[in-house]
């Protein structure tokens, strides 16, 4: 049987939006897929329906297909994202509306019961699905499905059960397609963007990646490429680096399939071309992870530039004045961050510079509105000399929480409308088997003593991190044999504590995948109630492996040589 040629066209909500145009006339595609669905995105469709409810989707999607409609009928390309977010059915009949005014015979079909009852406070609940809704549609004739909140791998392993024919219990098959799935839905994010070692690459290259594709088999294996003539790049280390984004320990679960990280094996199979096979799969759990997002409170903020000496006196009178301003009625939390952004005699203002952060939150929007735009503005005049903010503090805002929990996955109707209107129920995998950490592999050898030089651990390894609801995942590879004894024997937990002090008094995990050359950390509570509520300069934990980079430690000299 032919392979699956599905690619991707979308990461995020607000994506590149010519991605579409560029996918569907870049080479042949059996399936365009697009992932617009993030934890944050969740909370903005929650907001939007409630200004409008025949919104709560993703209407960047809908003018995309103003063209990729025609573009697909043309080519024979299905189409299937999740951009239907809260209404999934407005969505559908947007659609068909649209392809009316086109002139195209669409069938429409979509994916629902990922709505989990409304409970008091809580503006969005969603269980993740599986793929096996949207297998429905396509096995009955769809050219697009539009879906509400799946796993982000659904929307690969949903059009390879389609394609297959696999049944519920081809574990390995399934497995090989979510990771084929974890690897695409990131966009660019497999084709060299936000890659660590990106200065090893043609900067020519970085200017516009392309969006990847996968040419999936019938046995579950996959090649992971681009079309001929895009930007960026594919080898081992792109797609390295997005298996450990946002994953945690070895077995990868969801509700198609768990899969197993530590059983993936990457091959460089040509230019741009990286072969993922070897992947096992097992029953999956019981339950599925379900997301809730609610009205967290209000904050305001605002960041204060300290410029030239006295920058740590200049910093304790501010924040004793604003303080004592705030003091009446002062909010219920109130953060403060100095970023010494400064250097000494520099040759222009803005590098003479450190920031201020100031971060009030309460459930109550006066205590972090007048209060703290009144005492800011006051201060214009009297305090520290060279007194001056980077944008004036506004009346403050609502902030989110978003919540994980698990919810028994024979309660979630999950459920196929098909193009004609058929509502298919969508029963559960027949098997499931609770998830347990896999024990420790063994471990090789560590490198014999020898001479070390102190210097960054980026010298040598990778890294790529990210959030889930108020935890972060740090991922970090290394690309020889060499280096991987070093640092599996190096980069413990301990360590991983003392290079990022922030976590020092966290719960932190290292979870070994020696396929990879990889120990994926995940971080709990480090980001607070989500991204939502921005408890973090770097809210989403984007940053935190390249933190983790940056630090000293001992490095063999053989190793950099």
């Amino acid at each position: 049987m032919n392979p699956l040629r599905i690619g991707n066209a979308s990461g995020f909500y607000g994506d590149r939006f010519t991605a579409v145009r560029e996918m569907l006339t870049g080479g042949r595609l059996d399936v365009l897929t697009g992932d617009y669905l993030a934890e944050l995105t969740m909370l903005i469709l929650g907001r939007d329906l409630l200004k409008d409810p025949s919104g709560g989707y993703a209407k960047t999607f809908l003018r995309q297909m103003e063209e990729g409609l025609g573009l697909a009928h043309e080519r024979g390309t299905r189409i299937v994202a999740n951009a239907g977010g809260l209404n999934p059915a407005g969505l559908a009949d947007a659609l068909r509306e649209l392809a009316a005014k086109l002139g195209l015979p669409t069938r429409v079909a979509h994916v629902e019961g990922d709505l989990l009852p409304a409970e008091p406070g809580v503006l969005t609940a969603n269980a993740y699905l599986g793929g096996a809704g949207i297998a429905a549609c396509l096995a009955a004739g769809a050219d697009v499905v539009v879906t509400g909140r799946v796993t982000d791998a659904a929307l690969v392993t949903g059009p390879a059960q389609w394609h297959f024919g696999w049944g519920p219990e081809e574990y390995d098959r399934l497995a090989g397609a979510v990771v084929a799935g974890h690897v695409l839905e990131c966009g660019t994010q497999a084709t060299g963007g936000n890659y660590a070692f990106f200065r090893e690459l043609d900067p020519t290259l970085l200017l516009r990646p392309g969006f990847p594709l996968a040419e999936l088999y019938e046995d579950g294996s996959a090649v992971v490429t681009k079309h001929p003539g895009t930007g960026g790049v594919v080898d081992v280390g792109t797609v390295t680096a997005q298996l450990l984004y946002e994953t945690g320990g070895a077995r990868y679960a969801g509700p198609d399939v768990t899969a197993r990280l530590d059983t993936v094996r990457l091959t460089q199979e040509g230019p741009d071309r990286v072969r993922i096979d070897g992947v096992r799969g097992e029953a999956p759990p019981p339950t599925l992870k379900a997301g809730r997002c609610r009205l967290g409170g209000h904050r305001n903020e605002v960041v204060l530039v300290l410029t030239g000496l006295d920058v740590e006196a200049k910093a304790a009178l501010v924040r004793e004045q604003i303080g004592a301003a705030l003091a009446e009625n002062p909010p219920a939390e109130v953060r403060w961050e100095l970023a010494r952004t400064d250097r000494e005699d520099a040759d222009t203002e803005e590098t003479a510079s450190a920031l201020l952060r100031l971060v009030v939150r309460d459930q109550d929007p006066e205590k972090v509105g007048r209060a703290l735009t009144g005492a800011a503005i006051e201060l214009a005049l009297a305090s520290y000399p060279g007194f001056h903010v980077t944008a004036p503090p506004g009346r403050g805002a609502p902030y989110g929480v978003f919540e994980t929990a698990y919810v028994p996955a024979a309660g979630v109707p999950h459920t196929a409308v098909l193009p004609d209107g058929t509502r298919a129920a969508i029963p559960v995998p027949p098997a499931a088997l609770a998830l347990e950490p896999v024990p420790e592999p063994a471990l090789p050898a560590p490198l014999p003593p020898g001479p070390a030089v102190r210097a960054p651990l980026g010298r040598i390894a990778g890294a790529r991190s990210g959030d889930k609801g108020g935890d972060a995942n740090v991922g970090v590879w290394v690309r020889t044999e060499a280096e991987w004894r070093w640092l599996v024997h190096t980069l413990t937990v301990d360590l991983f504590r003392a290079l990022l002090p922030e976590t020092a008094d966290l719960d932190v995990t290292r979870h070994v995948l020696p396929n990879l050359r990889a120990v994926n950390f995940t971080v709990a509570g480090i980001l607070g109630e989500g991204v939502a509520s921005q408890a973090r300069f770097d809210p989403q934990a984007k940053a935190l492996g390249e933190w983790l980079r940056s630090r000293h430690v001992d490095v063999p000299e053989e190793l950099l040589q």
